[in-house]
């Protein structure tokens, strides 16, 4: 597309409270918002950590049919093989399908640990052990972004059972945090610097993921240096506007417009500072241009 990247200040200084809330949520199942009057593009994501999932149509209903696509193994056979290198090449090849779809941002990969032989998405995910996950997410990450197409690391975090897997509070300890369940998330954000990271459905010591501000700001942002955009998982937002305080910039997918009002509405009623929206537009503004460029 090879939009040119305006001052993003500027820009956001033109546009009124319901544009800044629109960009907060998707248009349809698998894109961001445009706003025509100020030429701000739309970015595409797609499936598929191990084939690209493109469906034929955009719209806010999924399992659509999709194109023909290359289904190349999964995260469990490819990490199986303790080879870096194969993992590069694995993303490459992605990237360079997403390029001829025009997709700008593939859904993967999933990194999160397998503690539970039942777990559903054992498929998609790398391993039991975090020191193999982190080597293999590096390299993939890095394959995919070589050739501008950005990765979406998933799912942040601590969701590894399929029993109430969108709603079960995961208590786990500072120490198991930071030795099994993060350390994939924290190499790829040190070493690949990932176009955006996925939060995850569930809850994590009894706050979702999706309104954590320690998980998504403090450790995420501050500690790790992360740059990129927070993307929730499809339909894992829990209160909107405390999503937006925690660091959630993007809501996927489509809501109807629903949330957007709330944010509005927030805003207008004191509950929600103005200048913290500003920040999350300004990340989705940084995406979606670097998507378009």
């Amino acid at each position: 597309m090879n939009v040119e990247k305006p001052n993003l200040d500027e820009l956001i200084s033109k546009m009124t409270l319901e544009e800044k809330a629109s960009l907060c949520s998707g248009r349809d199942y698998w894109t961001t918002k445009p706003i025509a009057r100020l030429g701000v593009p739309s970015g595409r994501m797609s499936d598929g950590p191990h084939g690209l999932r493109l469906e034929k149509e955009d719209n806010d209903k999924s399992m659509n049919e999709s194109y023909p696509a290359t289904a190349f193994p999964p995260a469990v056979t490819f990490a199986s093989s303790w080879d870096v290198s194969i993992a590069k090449q694995l993303g490459e090849e992605i990237a360079v399908q997403c390029l001829d779809q025009d997709v700008s941002v593939i859904l993967g990969p999933g990194v999160n640990i397998k503690r539970s032989p039942l777990c559903g998405r054992n498929f998609e995910y790398l391993s039991e052990d975090p020191y193999l996950s982190s080597r293999m997410c590096v390299s993939y990450v890095n394959g995919v972004q070589k050739h501008n197409v950005g990765t979406s690391v998933k799912h942040f975090c601590v969701n590894n059972q399929e029993s109430r897997r969108m709603t079960i509070s995961a208590v786990v300890d500072e120490r198991a945090l930071r030795e099994i369940y993060f350390p994939a998330f924290e190499s790829a954000v040190k070493e690949a610097q990932p176009w955006t990271i996925m939060c995850s459905y569930n809850r994590i010591n009894g706050v979702y993921a999706s309104d954590n501000k320690h998980l998504l700001t403090d450790v995420l942002r501050k500690e790790w240096g992360f740059k990129g955009l927070v993307v929730s998982d499809w339909n894992a937002t829990n209160n909107r506007i405390e999503g937006v305080k925690a660091g959630l910039d993007l809501e996927m997918p489509y809501s109807g417009g629903l949330t957007d009002k709330y944010i509005v509405k927030a805003v207008k009623a004191g509950e929600l500072d103005e200048k913290d929206l500003d920040k999350t537009v300004k990340r989705v503004l940084e995406f979606v241009y670097k998507c378009a460029s």
